[in-house]
């Protein structure tokens, strides 16, 4: 039995909603191993994500385990047979396993929930401010590297027009969009496009105002990725240093919560509608358009 030497987060959840089935159940290695005439070091290596198991042994495993939930053993069941190759495998040389394990996550969601306080986030932006955004934070590389975490992250961004998109939920901080990335012609181009991708039915995208006041420090930065199976939602929190991966069930609801509280908080959603302008309540439209107008120094 040959073991994994690199393991992907797909891997590693399938692992641990396993372990977390049999723990449910009650039984230990031995007895769950036996179940499907496997020895305890082999349960032990397929809980850890070191290896693999079969779709007959899996189905039989959590038939086991007293799990009943159709689509969440189909779930699992399609993560123990993904191969994990995609658009991100020609990436596996350049860039962190972290960052691969993110756009495979992205790939499969049906529901992604964003929350961003200083910057517009990654799905969101255009080419021009993440450019700068990583040049900025990677100031010694290479023209190519730059290129390469260009080319990625706009990879990342397809899946909003791809034939499965998923449904993506943006809450921005205001400060997001008035802090100068570049320069006030690479911001005009940022915030036309958000109003731009607001037209698309499957983005909804929330700014939360100053006047919000220490709401905004409810949470660190952070994307909700739902894969359409309640159980297997997870948490990506974000980090300048490296990314925080959180699918604790309590976690997961904490950041529901969080996501839900700061909707209800923020303005209602990016529309473009030439009425806009004549609403008497602020909304989301109307705070970008202002700002947009002070990225032009005033001139329209």
């Amino acid at each position: 039995m040959a073991l994994r030497q690199h393991i992907t987060e797909r891997q590693r959840r399938l692992g641990i909603e396993l372990r977390k089935l049999r723990e449910n159940a009650g039984l230990n290695l031995i007895e769950a191993a036996a179940l499907i005439n496997l020895g305890r070091p082999h349960l032990t290596h397929i809980e850890a994500a070191r290896t693999g198991i079969s779709t007959e042994r899996l189905r039989a495993l959590v038939g086991n385990y007293g799990c009943t939930s159709g689509p969440y053993v189909d779930e699992l069941v399609r993560m123990a047979e993904s191969n994990g190759k995609g658009w991100w495998s020609e990436y596996r040389k350049a860039l962190p396993q972290q960052v691969l394990d993110l756009a495979e996550l992205e790939d499969r969601a049906t529901d992604i929930a964003s929350y961003e306080t200083l910057l517009i986030p990654g799905l969101l932006q255009t080419e021009p401010y993440m450019r700068t955004l990583f040049r900025s934070a990677r100031p010694d590389a290479t023209r190519a590297e730059i290129d390469t975490l260009v080319a990625f992250r706009l990879a990342r961004q397809r899946i909003l027009s791809g034939e499965r998109a998923p449904q993506l939920r943006a809450v921005i901080h205001e400060a997001a969009l008035r802090m100068v990335v570049g320069d006030p012609h690479i911001m005009r181009g940022q915030l036309a496009h958000l109003v731009d991708v607001a037209a698309n039915p499957q983005v909804s995208i929330q700014v939360l105002p100053f006047d919000q006041g220490t709401q905004a420090w409810r949470s660190a930065p952070f994307l909700l990725i739902a894969p359409g199976v309640p159980e297997l939602e997870t948490v990506f929190v974000e980090h300048p240093s490296a990314g925080l991966t959180l699918h604790d069930a309590d976690a997961v609801r904490q950041y529901q919560g969080t996501i839900t509280a700061l909707a209800q908080s923020a303005l209602p959603a990016l529309v473009r509608e030439e009425t806009s302008a004549l609403r008497e309540e602020p909304d989301s439209w109307g705070l970008v358009q202002h700002i947009l107008y002070t990225h032009t120094g005033g001139a329209r």
